[in-house]
């Protein structure tokens, strides 16, 4: 009976064993470049995979700070979706998924929000709330590099507390020339049998002085996600079955991205004059049908006869997430200084609208039998659709929030002599002014005219993992949804509690150094960040307005050490803070004088505050060959989470001051610590074959008010990765292997965990032996979630809270480079 929490996986498939090291080494003599101290921009989009990782490898390696990098070609070469199935093989990294597609990065176990992205290097807002990113709105296919930077230099943000991922787009004086690159692949999603079809195009020419490269991407998939959701109780091993729910959503994603790039190089004042625009948008098209049935009175893992009511929900609605970011920019020399300022303009839009139409009151009685606790078996007395329901209504669910921002940076550097050595110089200021208006989840109960839903049942059965014991079939949601618009009655209430009105500015300032020595570099210097913000809202219907100011200064040191020609060892300290996301830090309340409650948003609340080291080893053992090993450290004061505290009520109603009133809210914690141990291989040898392999063992823990103490959000105690590659005569193959345990999310609920999750992915490609104009052009094969795995959610008590497939899928392609 495995109703209760499966614990972590056998680690019997684990990190390729590093003892092949040894067989690399020999296989090849080591080759050692001089090191670099900048990392200068390496596009593999052509060559082979080993090429591929032989950049990214120089790339970290001439790095100044703890750095990982993936390069183009790696990435077209997996099997990824988006951004964020590229970042989850790295080191450290683990991917959230949603309906099985990755969406969130956690960066070394940290929260979504202890991570800031860039694009070109410049930073941007995360669009879900103002601060997390959203890798799924990210195509790979727009990317030239990505680098995921662990230890955090003063140049760089400083709300990134976990880590620094910049994604590189396209140099357009990367060729000479005209240059032309498309891929176009179509597939299928196995459950449901889904269409999938993934289109990108990139052009770009460069001259003497003038570049320019345009690129679009659009990916989409039709698929169902076979969900069954569960309340049960654990009452000394003694299972209390309360409601048990049969879902199947029929989902269709789509992903797009376009811009460009325009360039100039000179040789005079102006080095460089660059436009860049983006922008990339995510979109789910969603359909739900939902049926709950309520056994309060069922114990065990099995009942005959057990009176049950039912409730049937449906649902045709929309999520949206983009990014438009714009930037103008220029290198210009100024006597000994190479100054770069550039401004830019960005855009997030985060919207859901979910209109869902619920019939509760009717009854039946069932069998059940939960020994297949992700199959439950639940017979119905009565054929579902029969069911008479006593009443019918409208639920409109919608979220939405819009940030815009403005950056003006100034980046100056110019070389120096400290300590009697060679050194590079850094200053650099920046001032960012956004805003955030919109609203948290909000609903209101509303009427549905006359409409008869039975009349939208389609009578087709679902498509599914799992047994469909209970009979569900489809309905026609698009239809019962135009049916609901046109009585009038479909409509959003957006509760004055829920509004969010932010306005922020930060200043920031550095200056850092980096100074060659006989034995590597160190790079020391400090950032200030200065934080001015606002937020508006009502409490008790009167308006009121929360502000504040403060100051961070956030010094920190990097010390490379060359112990050998082909042994690398870092050192970091770091500091950085975490701010609130707008949700949290909206000002809104609602007051319920008669139950001395309130809930909302904490306008009061601190910036989380980060003090952090970082260690490694790097042995460069020979070509596009990595081992090593590192380990960090974060401490985390002031750490946000969600609960229902009692405070004074005065806080709300000047009149019940003294009195004890629950709030349900943001709240800072304390003595927050992240830490934990990376190892990194990655062999090739001249035959063509290859392997890599990573693994990260973490911990993390934080205490509430009350001094209870929990794991940060997002930490999964181990995470590996296994990669195997055949490269030769113009055939490749990858097959790739991920796994993380289970882990808290979202911290809303500090007692929910999602269980063990692993994927196996693989990729073919072969490269055609023929040309007819200069062109090289290769077929391509992708699978996904080879082993059809299922994701399970668990309940504070140990039982198991939701069960969910998605199935397999299949790309085939063809790509064409020019």
């Amino acid at each position: 009976m495995n109703y209760l929490k499966r614990r972590p996986l056998s680690l019997a498939i684990s990190l390729l064993s590093l003892s092949g090291t040894a067989a690399f080494a020999q296989a090849e003599d080591a080759s050692v470049t001089d090191s670099q101290q900048v990392i200068e921009e390496v596009v593999a989009v052509a060559s082979p995979i080993r090429d591929s990782q032989a950049a990214a490898i120089d790339a970290k390696r001439n790095a100044d700070n703890t750095v990982d990098v993936i390069s183009a070609d790696t990435i077209g070469r997996f099997p990824d979706q988006n951004l964020a199935d590229s970042l989850g093989r790295l080191p450290g990294l683990a991917i959230e998924r949603d309906q099985g597609q990755a969406r969130y990065i956690n960066f070394r176990g940290a929260p979504f929000r202890y991570t800031k992205i860039a694009i070109d290097g410049i930073d941007v807002p995360g669009a879900e709330n103002g601060r997390t990113p959203r890798f799924d709105s990210f195509p790979s296919a727009i990317t030239s590099r990505i680098e995921a930077n662990k230890a955090i230099m003063p140049n760089m943000p400083g709300e990134a507390v976990a880590g620094y991922i910049n994604i590189e787009t396209f140099d357009p004086f990367s060729q000479d020339g005209l240059s032309l690159a498309a891929d176009i692949g179509t597939g299928k999603q196995e459950l449901g049998d889904g269409d999938v079809s993934k289109y990108s195009f990139r052009t770009s020419w460069s001259g003497d002085h003038f570049g320019v490269v345009a690129y679009a991407s659009h990916n989409e998939r039709e698929q169902i996600t076979d969900n069954r959701e569960y309340d049960l109780d654990n009452d000394n091993g003694t299972l209390g079955v309360n409601t048990l729910e049969f879902r199947n959503y029929k989902v269709k994603r789509e992903d797009s991205a376009h811009g460009a790039k325009f360039e100039y190089r000179g040789d005079g004042v102006v080095q460089r004059a660059y436009f860049n625009t983006l922008y990339s948008e995510f979109i789910d098209h969603e359909e739900r049908n939902q049926f709950v049935f309520d056994l309060t009175d069922a114990s065990g893992t099995s009942g005959q006869n057990i009176e049950t009511s039912v409730s049937r929900s449906l649902e045709y609605g929309k999520y949206q997430t983009s990014t438009r970011s714009h930037t103008l920019g220029a290198d210009m020399v100024a006597g000994d200084w190479m100054l770069t300022p550039s401004i830019t303009s960005t855009k997030t839009d985060y919207t859901f609208f979910l209109p869902i139409i619920t019939s509760a009151g009717a009854t039946t009685t069932v069998d059940y039998d939960l020994s297949d606790i992700e199959d439950p078996l639940l017979i119905l007395a009565d054929d579902l659709s029969s069911l008479t329901y006593a009443y019918s209504y409208g639920l409109p669910y919608a979220q939405q929030l819009k940030t815009e921002e403005t950056k003006y940076k100034l980046d100056a550097e110019r070389d120096i002599t400290l300590l009697g050595q060679p050194s590079l110089l850094s200053l650099g200021t920046q001032y960012d002014q956004r805003k955030g208006r919109g609203y948290t989840a909000s609903y209101a109960v509303g009427g549905l005219g006359d409409i008869n839903i039975d009349d939208y049942n389609t009578g087709n059965g679902w498509d599914s993992n799992t047994t469909n014991y209970v009979g569900g079939t489809y309905y026609d949601n698009k239809g019962l949804r135009s049916a609901w618009e046109a009585t009038g009655n479909l409509s959003k209430t957006i509760a004055d509690a829920n509004r969010i009105y932010i306005d922020e500015d930060i200043f920031a300032v550095y200056a850092m150094a980096t100074t060659e020595m006989g034995w590597g570099n160190f790079t020391f210097g400090s950032r200030i960040e200065q934080t001015r913000y606002s937020s508006e809202g009502t409490m008790d219907g009167e308006h009121i307005k929360a502000e504040d100011d403060y100051t961070h200064v956030l010094p920190s040191i990097h010390v490379n050490v060359d112990v050998a020609d082909d042994l690398k060892f870092r050192a970091s300290a770091t500091t950085g803070i975490s701010r609130p996301n707008y949700s949290e830090w909206r000002a809104s309340i609602a007051v319920d004088s008669t139950e001395q409650e309130a809930s909302g948003g904490n306008p009061e609340l601190k910036p989380e505050e980060a003090m952090g080291f970082d260690t490694s080893l790097e042995w460069y053992f020979s070509p596009a060959s990595l081992l090593s090993a590192g380990a960090f450290y974060r401490t985390i004061d002031h750490v946000i989470y969600a609960s229902t505290e009692d405070v004074d009520g005065g806080r709300f109603v000047p009149a019940e001051a003294g009195e004890s009133w629950e709030y349900t809210s943001y709240f800072n914690g304390s003595d927050g610590v992240m830490h934990g141990v990376e190892f990194n291989f990655m062999g090739t040898l001249e035959s063509g074959f290859g392997a890599s392999a990573n693994a990260a063992f973490v911990n993390s823990e934080f205490k509430d008010q009350d001094g209870n103490q929990y794991d940060l959000p997002g930490t999964s105690d181990t995470i590996y990765n296994a990669s195997l590659f055949y490269e030769n005569y113009g055939f490749s193959a990858r097959v790739n292997y991920m796994f993380r345990s289970e882990w808290i999310s979202p911290i809303e609920d500090p007692s929910e965990v999602w269980g063990d999750q692993e994927r196996v992915d693989m990729s073919l490609s072969y490269e055609l032996p023929y040309s007819a104009a200069g062109e090289t052009s290769s077929v391509y094969f992708n699978a996904n979630n080879l082993t059809n795995e299922t994701d399970n959610r668990y309940a504070g008590n140990g039982t198991i809270n939701q069960s969910e497939s998605y199935g397999r899928s299949y790309l085939l392609g063809l790509r064409l480079n020019y």
